[in-house]
């Protein structure tokens, strides 16, 4: 079924801080696993660069670790620290510019999760050597491995974080995005089942994005007001898809009020169908309804063009195939205002020009994605 619906105002400008979009379509974060001891090389560079050839107006870098010392433990993906691995993503930003492109880092801390290696080989374990920090101790819920973080501790990533953007103003990027999603350090503060805390940052919504906003509050002092800062959240947990940090609209206001006191641009919010609802009684998104409830712009991810969620697809080895048909359920959202700018993940890993390609309606030459479309294994980090 190849889509039939109005496309032309996917391709319209769009002002973000001091840049202005040529259109719609963001390479999104995704944890790629392509550096070596957290550098990119000029192939990932060029690997950027070429889906702002295709017509991205903004590629997203994978999530890079802040200067903290639990930050992340895979070498294979971006360290946001070290002479070596700041040059790496120097180039990267000098790269995708050459090729056209906007260009942001997601900066990101993993907070306490379990450790890449111990994933990998099929073990879930804690690691107390690591010293990660979290909100109030807990690995999962239900299960307490550790005390959760002092007042010094939460300030000492905050000014992480703050130095994190700081660094990519210096290396020439175009702002920042902050990883707050999928079950990391922030969302970890989020989710009301990983914290407990009874003071400033843990209790009702609002205290529960306390931390968040401190951190987008510290990035936006350092690097002024115009520059843009993006926010990715999600529902879905790494650990559970089913998870909720928002039950009803209210209370997603309610968690999201002082990260936009604080100052943050656009909301990225991720999802692993973008299709489906995200509150009973509305078809509205997570997008649709932060878009709503906090009067911020948005961006929609998850699934676009493809018949099978991420985590499915890599998790269980499966190919994803084209699913041209919810395209047009994409384009009737965008085209009601249900959010701004469009994240294309997995379809423009497998197709670069994937921009390009739908602008001039030649949907038949978007391609279905494998796994195997990508070197390394493509992780949840974005």
């Amino acid at each position: 079924m190849t889509p039939t619906a109005d496309w032309s105002g996917l391709f319209t400008p769009f002002r973000l801080g001091n840049i202005t979009l040529p259109n719609r379509v963001v390479m999104p974060a995704m944890g790629l696993s392509i550096c070596e001891e957290g550098s990119p090389s000029p192939e990932v560079a060029a690997y950027y660069a070429r889906r702002a050839t295709g017509g991205a107006s903004l590629v997203m870098t994978e999530g890079v670790y802040i200067d903290h010392p639990s930050s992340g433990d895979n070498p294979q993906l971006g360290r946001f620290h070290g002479k070596a691995a700041l040059e790496g993503w120097r180039n990267v930003a000098k790269t995708i510019h050459a090729a056209g492109g906007f260009t942001m880092p997601e900066l990101w801390h993993v907070g306490l999760n379990y450790s890449t290696y111990d994933m990998a080989a099929g073990q879930a374990r804690f690691r107390p050597e690591l010293g990660q920090v979290s909100p109030s101790g807990y690995i999962e819920p239900g299960k307490k491995v550790t005390d959760g973080m002092t007042q010094r501790q939460i300030d000492d990533v905050i000014t992480a974080y703050g130095v994190g953007a700081e660094t990519a103003m210096a290396l020439g990027f175009d702002g920042i995005e902050i990883h707050g999603g999928h079950g990391y350090l922030i969302d970890q503060f989020f989710w009301s089942k990983l914290n407990t805390r009874t003071d400033q940052y843990g209790g009702s919504a609002r205290a529960r994005g306390r931390f968040a906003a401190e951190i987008v509050a510290e990035c936006r002092r350092r690097v002024g007001p115009e520059v843009p800062i993006v926010f990715r959240f999600s529902q879905w947990k790494i650990i559970d898809y089913t998870a909720k940090i928002a039950s009803t609209p209210q209370e997603l206001e309610e968690l999201l009020s002082l990260i936009v006191d604080a100052g943050v641009d656009l909301f990225d919010c991720s999802e692993r169908r973008f299709w489906e609802p995200v509150f009973e009684g509305s078809d509205l998104n997570l997008a649709g309804w932060t878009k709503k409830v906090t009067g911020k712009p948005t961006m929609t991810i998850g699934s676009i063009g493809l018949d099978c969620d991420m985590m499915s697809s890599l998790m269980e080895g499966r190919d994803a195939g084209r699913n041209l048909s919810s395209l047009d359920r994409l384009i009737e959202m965008f085209n009601r205002g249900d959010f701004d700018l469009v994240g294309v993940g997995r379809a423009m890993i497998a197709e670069p020009d994937w921009a390009r390609i739908v602008h001039r309606g030649e949907f038949d030459r978007l391609k279905p994605f494998s796994p195997k479309a990508i070197t390394g294994v493509l992780l949840p980090s974005g």
